[in-house]
């Protein structure tokens, strides 16, 4: 165990505001340092509030990948205790009810199977709590410190099979395969209950259902969970709140009959309430939404809505431990900020600014720890005193050190249709006034996300390469409201290429841009964006298109939206004009004149390479400058360290080909 003291003075004062820049000895930010950025996750509030734990994730440039290690910083910053050094790596820490130990979750020595451990918080070595057999996907301690209730895949449905080779996957189900998890078979997850005084694993649940989010109520009884009990889960999006006896034999009692989705419950301190998130929509598919935040009786009954007039996506519910008010993350344009209800539904916000705050935790005295990041700081561990924040860990410091980052400004400019769009702009340091930059929009995915006023190391990377990087909120994004969220609804690359190109002729209008140097790109969404924006409009010379698909009638039954699809679109037989509308970037391929380079990892299932491998060919057959890279083993998200530089160098190297020719 490492113990590191912190002085609090200037010299960690200047970290905040991106350490001072003294001038001639700072370098632009490049791929490499990808393998150096660190990233801080999940702070947990000790029972006496005194320290807070959190997860430190560095790059193993030895292995290829990513480890992650616990550590705890004093709540008055002066003291940071590494806890953990395992090549293993550890996750879901948690103090105990007593504060005296943190458990994690962590697959060492070999196994197969992530196991529970336990350490006194003082250090040492930890010790393995559970030998399970199959999935352990989540655990929550009983407030006395003697259980922990797990939710674990049933045994019952896992592979039984002893040699090298698979049995064959049997599906029957009509959601049958998803990124990540792979096929889908009938393997239902379900609560236990630990003792950790006998070992003993005692089952709470059972059946062809999910059961999952547990959390205990203050007096150990019982537990509040998440479920959907529909016909057929699977066809629809509906979750409702359920609390059980801690006991095995309870029956369980529903307390929620939202349609849409009731999620994230929350006991009150006195164990009187559940807060919990539910969806603004009833409807079997609900992509474009916003939670709502509610509280229901322990005993159910009509909950109160309590943030149903924000129009504003909250998440993280956490109760102040008066029990009087609710602490939530609200996202707003552009920015996401601390906000707190009373139970009367009356609204605060307890912080402000173009920054961006996450993973709430609440501490003994009423005040709040928080991940905060700003547009040239990483995510760090942050103190919520009175509405002021005080930054609690330095992780970032020897990183940012030597570079000079981009700066950063939000603008706003107007669609074809009059829409107003928020974006955010990059611009290499130091760039001179009045000077027209090569521009590359690089469009983030979801559609139902946001770039924000954090930091941003891709658009770092690139805007480091000489070129101004903008973020374009388009319709179909949050933080604006749900009608502008569903704006898009079944009417794919129309409105959002719309805002795009609006925001491009707002940069080249105020001689930022150079109309001449014009480049786009994005994963996921903002794949398909770029595909949809290249067969709209030819002004761009190079595009990246990452993960993305545009023959939308190809997809239906091979990636994992079929219910988004059968609810928003109709089925492909039932409205085939949709579908082939929603198809044009490769029906008109032939319009497209942009070189292009498309990437996809070899076993997404989110949106499968055959997406990039079909435009690929098309723009081949065109006789269009283009390339495929298919990155092996990898999913949805490209998770390899040399794979996630090697993605960036692409970028670049595509970019720099087309949008900074030599004779310029």
């Amino acid at each position: 165990m490492k113990t590191y003291s912190l002085l609090i003075g200037s010299l960690c004062l200047l970290s905040l505001t991106g350490i001072a820049q003294t001038p001639g000895k700072k370098r632009p930010i490049s791929p490499k340092d990808m393998y150096r950025l660190q990233t801080v996750s999940d702070p947990q509030v000790s029972p006496d509030g005194k320290w807070i734990s959190y997860g430190l994730s560095t790059v193993d440039t030895t292995k290829d990948k990513r480890n992650s290690d616990l550590w705890m910083v004093s709540w008055d910053g002066k003291e940071t205790v590494q806890l953990t050094n395992s090549p293993d790596g550890e996750s879901r820490a948690r103090f105990s009810p007593d504060g005296k130990y943190l458990s994690f979750v962590s697959a060492r020595q070999g196994a197969t199977k992530g196991q529970i451990w336990l350490m006194d918080r003082r250090g040492g070595e930890a010790k393995k709590l559970t030998d399970l057999k199959t999935d352990l996907e989540d655990y929550d301690w009983s407030p006395d410190g003697k259980k922990i209730a797990l939710v674990l895949r049933d045994p019952d449905y896992a592979d039984s099979a002893k040699t090298k080779v698979r049995k064959p996957y049997v599906l029957d189900r009509y959601h049958f395969k998803a990124d990540i998890k792979g096929y889908l078979e009938r393997s239902p997850v379900h609560l236990y209950v630990f003792d950790l005084a006998t070992k003993k694993l005692d089952t709470l649940t059972t059946g062809a259902y999910d059961e999952t989010s547990p959390v205990w109520s203050p007096d150990g009884q019982y537990l509040a969970f998440v479920s959907n009990r529909t016909e057929d889960p699977d066809r629809n999006e509906n979750t409702d709140i359920y609390v059980i006896a801690a006991q095995k034999g309870a029956q369980m009692k529903q307390l929620t009959t939202w349609t849409g989705s009731d999620n994230n419950p929350a006991w009150s301190p006195d164990g009187k309430r559940i807060a919990y998130l539910r969806s603004t929509s009833s409807s079997n598919f609900i992509m474009y939404d916003q939670p709502v935040l509610c509280v229901v009786a322990r005993d159910g009954g009509e909950p109160t809505l309590l943030s149903k007039s924000l129009d504003r996506p909250v998440r993280t519910p956490i109760w102040a431990k008066d029990g009087q008010s609710i602490g939530v993350i609200v996202q707003d344009d552009r920015q996401a900020y601390i906000g707190q209800y009373t139970l009367d539904g009356k609204f605060s916000k307890v912080t402000s600014g173009n920054r961006v705050f996450s993973n709430l935790s609440a501490s003994t005295a009423g005040n709040w720890v928080t991940l905060m990041s700003e547009p040239q700081v990483p995510g760090e561990v942050y103190a919520i005193e009175s509405g002021n924040s005080r930054r609690l860990t330095h992780v970032h410091d020897a990183f940012l050190e030597p570079l000079e980052l981009a700066t950063v400004e939000g603008y706003t400019s107007k669609s074809k249709d009059g829409t107003q769009v928020s974006n955010v702009l990059y611009r290499p340091a130091n760039t001179p006034a009045g000077k027209k930059l090569p521009t590359i929009f690089y469009i983030h995915g979801g559609p139902v996300s946001q770039d924000e006023f954090s930091f941003d190391l891709t658009r770092q990377l690139l805007a480091a390469g000489g070129y101004a990087v903008v973020a374009v909120n388009y319709r179909g994004s949050n933080g604006r409201g749900i009608d502008f969220t569903k704006a898009i609804y079944a009417d794919w690359g129309n409105k959002e290429v719309q805002d795009i190109l609006g925001a491009a002729d707002y940069l080249v209008e105020k001689g930022i841009a150079d109309p001449d140097r014009l480049g786009i790109g994005g994963w996921s969404y903002g794949g398909i964006l770029t595909n949809y924006t290249i067969a709209t409009d030819t002004r761009f010379k190079a595009a990246a298109s990452g993960a993305g698909s545009s023959l939308q009638l190809s997809m239906y039954g091979i990636d994992q939206y079929t219910n988004q699809y059968e609810n928003e679109l109709g089925a492909p037989w039932k409205n085939p004009e949709k579908w082939l509308k929603l198809s044009y970037p490769f029906l008109k391929a032939d319009r497209i004149k942009t070189p292009t380079l498309f990437m996809a990892g070899e076993k997404d299932f989110n949106v499968p390479a055959a997406g990039s491998e079909q435009m690929f060919q098309a723009l081949r057959s065109l006789g269009i400058p283009t390339q495929l890279i298919i990155y092996p083993g990898q999913f949805h998200g490209i998770t390899v360290p040399s794979y996630q530089k090697d993605r960036v160098d692409r970028y670049l190297q595509w970019f720099d080909k087309y949008l900074k020719p030599k004779n310029l």
